[in-house]
């Protein structure tokens, strides 16, 4: 049974995180897409081709990418490289405090260029990128034309 983990599953979006794909046959090529649906309803996605290593795993901060949005061995390289379905969209926080990004991981058989609702996952998962941490408190700035906001610890 096939499996893909992110670990911790919620973390600040400054944070590293681990993805783990297991249970794969070894060598076999699958795509792992990340997507995530921002506050206007806009999509951004990022997939990487991967070979399983022997154990049938899959893990990006070891195993290279053989290509999609990115290749090579970047461990949150399915984060960094999300990119719009829409052209010309920026991915943009406005609600920092009050929910986080939720980011949908998931495992297809075989190189994916695209994916369609027939497409079904091996697996899948969701990772939640808060943009601020539990108990701090944000502060409205307005002094003049000077607008912003000062975000103070627990």
């Amino acid at each position: 049974m096939v499996e893909v983990t992110v670990t911790p599953q919620s973390s600040l979006a400054d944070r590293p995180v681990q993805v783990l794909v297991r249970g794969l046959s070894p060598s076999q090529l699958v795509t792992l897409r990340a997507s995530l649906t921002d506050e206007h309803g806009e999509c951004f996605q990022a997939r990487a081709f991967f070979h399983a290593d022997g154990a049938g795993e899959v893990d990006p901060g070891r195993h290279p990418a053989s290509g999609g949005s990115y290749a090579g061995v970047w461990p949150m390289g399915l984060f960094w490289f999300l990119q719009p379905d829409t052209l010309f969209r920026r991915l943009v926080k406005r609600d920092v405090a009050g929910s986080p990004f939720l980011v949908r991981l998931e495992v297809f058989d075989g190189l994916r260029l695209v994916t369609g609702p027939q497409d079904q996952p091996l697996a899948a998962c969701e990772a939640q990128r808060w943009y601020v941490g539990p108990g701090v408190q944000r502060v409205p700035i307005r002094e003049g034309r000077v607008r912003g906001a000062l975000y103070l610890p627990p």
